[in-house]
């Protein structure tokens, strides 16, 4: 794994990252109007050269072994349940 970078919620995205993931991070960050985020951040890192980025709150933005963008909202997340 290599560390990337940390940025704040609606602030510009790192130049590195592949449109997919700007727009999957955009995305999210729409998602989140209406709820202050003012201290959140995104730590970016690269798992066998693919982007990874994380939000303060769990949601998870990465590049699949496919190519393909996932979003990992951890309020879908349903371990805790029953």
């Amino acid at each position: 794994m290599q560390l990337g970078t940390r940025w704040a919620v609606g602030a510009d995205t790192p130049p590195r990252l592949p449109e997919p993931v700007v727009a999957a991070i955009h995305s999210v960050e729409a998602d989140l109007a209406g709820i202050d985020t003012d201290g959140w951040r995104w730590t970016l890192t690269w798992l066998e050269g693919r982007a990874v980025a994380e939000l303060d709150d769990g949601t998870i933005v990465r590049v699949a072994a496919d190519g393909t963008v996932v979003v990992s909202d951890p309020s879908e997340d349903d371990t805790d349940a029953g």
